[in-house]
């Protein structure tokens, strides 16, 4: 296994809405690291197997049609839309922050990025701040994430959810339900 870079550490989400704000051209990547990455630098869609042709990581670059609104708020949407992956992947998962340049999209229509240059690691707090900064807001949204795919007898379900229930499987913000969502 490839030594992890040494990075700084962001401790909160006005860090990372900084560096957001002065740069672009960023991505958040949720995995072991950029030293594990970076021996291979490609990712795997994890349902057919099949190698990208570059690490599946999510922008961080504003959109236009954000149209001035907080970059805090940006940089919390785009961090909690895929805070599961921590749950999901393994203990090990972290978010760090990279610039890269992009060259196609994954099957989740993720941008695939190369070039890569690791830049910092998301520290515990700024999730922590993320959701927070979600749950204050007036629309439910949940974390990007597959719903199960079988209700504990084993069936089927289409909606997401274990029949009869209704609704999804996807976690819910803090203080707020949960909407569908897709995602890897």
């Amino acid at each position: 296994m490839a030594a992890t870079p040494r990075m700084t550490e962001l401790r909160d989400l006005d860090d990372l809405a900084s560096l957001v704000h002065r740069s672009d051209h960023l991505y958040i990547r949720w995995s072991r690291g950029p030293g594990p990455d970076l021996e291979r630098t490609s990712s795997t869609d994890t349902l057919t197997g099949v190698e990208l042709p570059g690490l599946s990581a999510n922008t961080l670059d504003v959109e236009p049609w954000w149209a001035g609104r907080s970059v805090r708020l940006w940089v919390a949407r785009r961090l909690y839309d895929y805070c599961h992956l921590r749950h999901d992947q393994g203990p090990q998962v972290r978010p760090w922050v990279l610039r890269g340049r992009e060259i196609g999209r994954g099957p989740d229509n993720e941008p695939l990025v190369t070039d890569v240059r690791p830049l910092a690691w998301v520290g515990s707090r700024v999730i922590a701040e993320a959701q927070d900064e979600v749950a204050r807001q007036r629309g439910p949204w949940g974390p990007m994430r597959r719903p199960p795919e079988h209700d504990a007898q084993g069936e089927y379900d289409t909606q997401g959810g274990p029949p009869g229930r209704g609704g999804h499987g996807a976690s819910a913000p803090p203080g707020g339900p949960s909407a569908p969502r897709g995602g890897r």
